[in-house]
């Protein structure tokens, strides 16, 4: 009967109910029941058991769990509903989910190779709940079940493996724990033991009242400083990222680490700092699979594909660009389905697919092409013929495609973008960014695309406020183009100039000033606006070129648009009377580098054709009437530019009125004053015109020295341009022979490459085809190679090549096996043995030196054969 254990945890609400999904195989059943005998009956978590079963007999297994714990054992209907404290066993040829906390069941399928119930439920666990979904893999053989775990871990539950020297037969917990998906290996009691501390975490116990962490970096130092680690040690800033999510796996490491508050968890990372690469591993949630959303991909060959080959020819090349690939099942995916769509025309064109990432584990497990069985879940029987090849239990991606597809290590916010892509699909970012970080993306993503090119997000994601760099193509399978009437975007390939600060400070801008629906900024602007259109003086911003660059006020009084073609030059549009000492003003400023003023200048009215320039509407002036106006030429220098910008101010002078204005009558006196003030004026305007002149006399002759100066320095330029060009021919030969060289070298290699090849497809056919064990071990006793006979004898799988053979558990009896290898090393000679297996069968034993082409010993090679049916104590 169930133990009880302190500090059960009461039943929880439907919604915040932890469910363990636990996958088993040969050996699984006694491993559960002593997993049930360590568990209280009132955990408060429900138990899916997945246990592999002959689909042809009725099961057993409900009733004898039911004698094994005091919970209630229930073997799963269609429909039925998950309570806490229940045990659920899978009935024999079925597949089984679970959707709105119910189970659901539908027959089982052989159509797609090796059945995997464990995995199919433990990604629909993990899709349901999250992380209240727990995984347990136990006792069994194969790789059911890894998949699965990856896919709980990225959805921020927490995983559990039998360890080997309890488990009966280890090979499916060893697949999940050589993936990287396991946080605990124990045996099924020290399993029992953690999901009762797991039940009554803060993180997971809802009902268990808490303080809420606070989101904000800004204001919580404990997320500030895990920030701070993880840039200061990975190189990423994970500020903008989505913080629910940063949290959330931040709480997944405190339960792995049985730490209950932050400010424990920050210290452990600050005294760990394998935690924070295991934190940082945790964060990227390096999960996907292939031909994720199948609608997806009919889509591409129904739109894109097609939109592509029809805007430029096939000898051109098609590119495409999967930002954060994860371990590269996206980009083959899309290879995959843009072959079979080119068909027969794939060998004309050029393909370049690359795949980028920010995990160099990912890179490298992409790179590497090997994924596990598992995948025919995802891939057709047809695709995994044509696209694929059977390697020692796992699939590995054909040579053909891995030729056409690049990865490498690349952050898509720091990193410069690829560009002139056809196609990027990015289907596995966005959703855990801020807006912030959204918007630059899809910025970069613009700048990448080529023009008219198309833009794939996940299901969740869009381009948010950026409908002016791409077009709508699909709004169901979020299908974007890139608009080639788009301004293009100014892209910046860094968030923070400096990537890493010493201080601890807050870094997150306020989410206020990111949201585009605030429009306090704009009101302000819109202020300044009417405040300087209505009441500041006319006034015009020019460069050193006199051209025009903004104006403020209302400058139609003193400026006026020359006929002609159209020029912002503010010498060819002043009114006439204006422009003499304007000129003079402007170059006076811009010699001495002062403000130069000028007052009571007479401008004429008008605007050529006899109507009269209004005052914004208000008193009319006379045609060609002349009024007096005041300007201020003010220098201006704009910091980091070495250009030289002038500020001119216009105002209407203050005319004084002449005593006897009014009365119509002009007395002598005045006359003579009139004709001596024209006569000063004129003589005013001789003066102004004579220092004008004397100034362009001034420039000319500066222009000709510099044209001078300008000359010689082409003519040097011109000889160092012949030496220049006569260096560069002769690097062109170095090149062209250098050249010569690599394409050599590159036959060779090429060469040395098809024979490697060969050489290991032969090897690879003739382990396949000897009915005899053979395991090859190097001088550190670490596996090399063995054959599928091998496996019958040690249990062995894929993922044991590099593994110490003294750590595989055999099913043959020879105590002294270590001495007996370490002994052909040693003295290069081969040693013979009759053995007996576990169930008593004689075989031949012959351990063998493993030698080089240099005759040298690097290991040993291991054969067993001959075996017999003779039983101990039977008569030979």
């Amino acid at each position: 009967m169930a133990a009880r254990l302190e500090g059960a945890v009461p039943s929880a609400s439907k919604n915040d109910l932890l469910i363990a999904a636990i996958g088993a195989s040969a050996g699984g059943i006694e491993a559960f029941m002593e997993l049930m005998c360590n568990l209280p009956v009132d955990s408060g978590m429900a138990f899916v058991l997945v246990q592999h079963l002959d689909p042809k007999h009725h099961s057993l297994l409900t009733e004898l769990l039911s004698k094994k714990t005091a919970m209630h054992v229930k073997e799963v209907t269609d429909g039925m509903n998950v309570e806490p404290n229940h045990v659920y066993v899978i009935p024999p040829n079925t597949t089984m989910s679970i959707s709105n906390h119910s189970l659901q069941l539908r027959p089982r399928e052989e159509s797609r190779g090796i059945h995997m119930p464990i995995d199919h439920f433990m990604r629909a666990l993990a899709e349901e709940h999250g992380n209240r979904a727990i995984g347990v893999i136990l006792s069994g053989t194969g790789t059911d079940g890894t998949l699965g775990m990856a896919e709980i871990q990225a959805q921020g539950g927490v995983t559990f493996a039998q360890d080997g020297a309890s488990a009966k037969y280890d090979a499916m917990p060893r697949s999940a724990v050589a993936a990287g998906r396991v946080d605990y290996v124990l045996a099924p009691k020290g399993i029992a033991r953690e999901l009762v501390r797991i039940a009554r975490h803060p993180y997971v116990a809802r009902n268990h009242k808490s303080e809420p962490i606070e989101l904000d970096s800004g204001k919580n130092a404990g997320l500030s400083a895990v920030f701070h680690l993880l840039r200061r040690t990975t190189g990423v800033d994970f500020t903008h990222y989505r913080q629910t999510t940063i949290l959330r796996r931040i709480q997944r490491r405190m339960v792995v680490h049985k730490i209950d508050k932050l400010e424990e968890y920050v210290k452990c990372v600050q005294a760990n700092p394998a935690e924070i690469k295991a934190l940082y591993q945790d964060v990227l949630i390096n999960v996907t699979n292939f031909f994720r959303n199948p609608q997806v991909f009919d889509a591409l060959k129904a739109q894109v594909f097609p939109g592509i080959l029809k805007k430029h020819p096939l000898e051109t090349g098609i590119r495409i660009w999967t930002p954060a690939c994860a371990s590269g099942e996206e980009t083959y995916s899309i290879a995959i389905a843009l072959l079979e769509y080119l068909g027969d025309k794939a060998p004309q064109v050029p393909i370049q697919l690359f795949g980028t990432d920010v995990s160099e584990s990912g890179v490298t497990r992409a790179r590497s092409g090997i994924y596990p069985e598992n995948i025919h879940g995802d891939v057709s029987e047809k695709r995994l013929r044509r696209f694929f090849a059977k390697v020692e239990g796992e699939y590995r991606i054909s040579k053909s495609i891995r030729d056409i597809c690049i990865f490498a290590q690349h952050n898509v916010l720091n990193d410069p973008p690829f560009s002139q892509m056809d196609l990027i699909c990015c289907r596995n970012l966005l959703i855990y960014l801020e807006p912030v970080l959204q918007n630059k993306a899809i910025s970069l993503f613009h700048y990448a695309a080529r023009p008219g090119g198309y833009l794939v997000l996940g299901t969740s994601e869009g381009v948010g406020a950026a409908t002016s760099l791409f077009a709508t193509e699909d709004r169901t399978h979020k299908i974007f183009s890139k608009k080639t009437t788009a301004m293009r975007q100014a892209v910046t390939f860094s968030l923070h100039r400096d990537a890493e600060r010493s201080d601890l400070g807050p870094t997150r801008s306020s989410s206020r000033l990111t949201d585009p629906g605030w429009n306090y900024l704009e009101a302000q602007k819109e202020f300044d606006r009417r405040l300087l259109s209505q009441y500041a003086p006319a006034t015009v911003f020019v460069n050193g070129d006199m051209e025009i660059i903004h104006t403020r006020g209302n400058v139609n009084h003193y400026l006026k648009l020359a006929p002609g073609r159209a020029s912002l030059n503010i010498l060819k549009m002043a009114r006439a009377g204006l422009l003499l000492d304007l000129q003079n003003a402007i170059g006076k400023a811009k010699k001495e580098n002062t403000t130069v003023r000028r007052q009571n200048v007479q401008i004429k009215n008008g605007n050529g054709n006899g109507e009269g320039q209004g005052r914004g509407g208000g008193t009319q002036h006379p045609a060609d009437s002349v009024r007096l106006v005041n300007f201020d030429v003010i220098p201006i220098n704009v910091s980091n530019l070495e250009e030289i910008f002038f500020m001119i101010v216009f105002q209407d002078a203050v005319a004084e009125r002449a005593p006897g204005a009014g009365s119509g009558r002009i007395p002598p006196n005045m006359r003579s004053e009139a004709a001596s003030e024209k006569i000063s004026k004129l003589e005013q305007e001789l003066a102004a015109t004579k220092e004008y002149l004397q100034s362009v006399i001034e420039t000319q002759e500066a222009t000709n020295e510099e044209l001078q100066s300008a000359n010689e320095e082409i003519l040097s330029s011109n000889e160092e341009l012949q030496s220049t060009n006569e260096e560069l021919e002769t690097a062109k030969e170095e090149l062209q022979s250098a050249n010569e060289e690599l394409s050599t070298v590159n036959d060779e290699l090429r060469s040395r490459n098809l024979e490697i090849t060969q050489a290991n497809n032969d090897l690879m056919n003739i382990f396949a085809s000897i009915d005899v064990a053979v395991i090859m071990v190097g001088s550190d006793l670490t596996i090399r190679r063995f054959t599928p006979q091998a496996q019958k004898f040690f249990g062995l799988i894929p993922a044991d090549v590099g593994r110490p053979l003294l750590h595989i558990n055999s099913t043959i009896e020879n105590p002294d096996f270590q001495s007996l290898v370490l002994q052909v090393m040693t003295n290069c000679q081969t040693v013979e043995r009759e053995i007996r297996d576990m169930k008593g069968v004689r075989h031949q034993l012959r351990v063998l030196p493993y030698r080089t082409l240099e005759n040298k010993m690097d290991g040993a090679v291991i054969t067993i054969a001959g075996s017999s049916s003779e039983k101990p104590g039977e008569p030979a």
